[in-house]
């Protein structure tokens, strides 16, 4: 038996003053996350006087090319743009249960297929709410949200230990390389970025710079282009921490990688973002699970003389306050937030550059914290793929949360 959307939920229509919102309560399509990651924080404001209202257990969905999958479960009152729709259960529905159901990438595949518009598709809101679903009891419904929400609460658990990880490895490198406290008691010399030890140097990105380049411009990648499985693209939404991270990719054939030769990136590359989330970096670590990725038009990427420099300590540089100011030093910040000729600019940063064998060292120190966070991620992955395999079948009744429990 089977129902339409229409009968589980309806679209709110409030509204919110934004004087009343902040950054962590506006959502927009911008800081939403593509492949069902959630939201980022929002990097502003807008300039109306009110603007589209939403509650805590609210389904935030974009509505803009729904393709890219961009969802959110609301644990929180605020405000969104009105590219975002509003999903508000009825009565009969249970809240997480009408997340999941629109997690799905058959609603998603839908949504795109009835759409509108294509330069910038725009799902069609009656099309969506005659969207067929499955009629499930209510008691049903509780069960298969607990169920995903399950593995999704680990998911959330790791990233949260990931992120206590990154901030302990990150203050080491401030006790190493800007505090110097190991080597306190050792000889000083000046340079032009102050005292730093002896047998130290100050040299610029481009001296330690196997290579520098940028993304594809124009519209080598497109939509149309992207495939089920071949090259993955790194986006910004692949670069929320120090280390690249693999949730959610799309692709595109190696025969479109190749003819893109030299935005491929690789193991021991590291990857900036010089428009849109200007600031961020990210490492791609030896065990990550492609040989070789393609970045977009909006990153660009440092390959270290490994003789001089190991990437995970320019990595940890980028990321310190000192590494933001020295990358974000000419960035503009009006329109979309870029950094002006990115190749250049990092060519000419100065760093300071500790002997190689002073490098190893502390990279022995924090080589376990790299570890776990790299296993925690691949755990995460995996969970993720469990919940979308998962997820289409607990829907449509082909298994049951009875059969799962007696599966284990």
């Amino acid at each position: 038996m089977t129902q339409t959307l229409s009968d589980l939920c309806y679209f709110a229509d409030g509204r919110v003053a934004v004087a009343d919102l902040d950054l962590d309560s506006y959502i927009s399509t911008e800081n939403m996350l593509p492949n069902k990651e959630g939201i980022a924080r929002s990097a502003g404001l807008p300039t109306v006087n009110q603007t589209q209202a939403y509650q805590a257990e609210d389904v935030l969905v974009s509505n803009i090319r729904p393709y890219f999958r961009k969802i959110w479960f609301a644990d929180r009152d605020g405000g969104c743009s009105n590219d975002v729709l509003v999903l508000r259960a009825k009565e009969n529905c249970n809240p997480n249960f009408l997340y999941y159901l629109l997690s799905d990438n058959n609603f998603f595949d839908y949504a795109t297929a009835t759409g509108k518009g294509t330069k910038m598709p725009r799902g069609d809101k009656g099309a969506i709410m005659r969207y067929a679903i499955p009629d499930v009891p209510f008691d049903t419904q509780i069960g298969i949200a607990d169920t995903l929400s399950a593995l999704d609460a680990r998911i959330a658990e790791n990233k949260k230990i990931n992120h206590h990880l990154e901030q302990m490895a990150q203050a080491i490198f401030k006790l190493w390389f800007v505090d110097f406290e190991p080597f306190a008691d050792g000889e000083f010399i000046d340079s032009e970025l102050g005292e730093i030890p002896s047998g130290w140097s100050v040299q610029t990105i481009e001296y330690l710079a196997e290579k520098v380049a940028m993304g594809p411009f124009g519209s080598n990648i497109k939509v149309e282009t992207f495939v089920e499985s071949g090259v993955p693209i790194i986006s910004g939404n692949h670069l929320r921490g120090l280390y690249l991270d693999e949730l959610g990719y799309n692709f595109i054939t190696e025969e479109h990688a190749r003819r893109l030769s030299n935005s491929l990136v690789r193991a021991g590359d590291i990857i900036f973002t010089h428009a849109g989330n200007i600031g961020q970096v990210a490492l791609i670590t030896d065990d990550c699970d492609y040989t070789y990725y393609v970045i977009s038009q909006r990153q660009f990427y440092l390959r270290c003389d490994k003789t001089k420099a190991l990437p995970e300590y320019i990595n940890y540089f980028f990321h310190s306050r000192e590494g933001q100011g020295k990358l974000l030093a000419n960035a503009s910040q009006t329109g979309v937030p870029s950094i002006a000729r990115p190749s250049s600019h990092l060519k000419g940063i100065v760093v300071i550059l500790p002997p190689i064998e002073v490098q190893l060292k502390w990279f022995e120190m924090v080589q376990a914290m790299l570890q776990t966070l790299n296993s925690n991620n691949k755990e995460s992955k995996r969970l993720a793929s469990i919940r979308d395999s998962l997820l289409p079948r607990l829907m449509s009744g082909e298994l049951s949360v009875a059969d799962l429990g007696d599966a284990k």
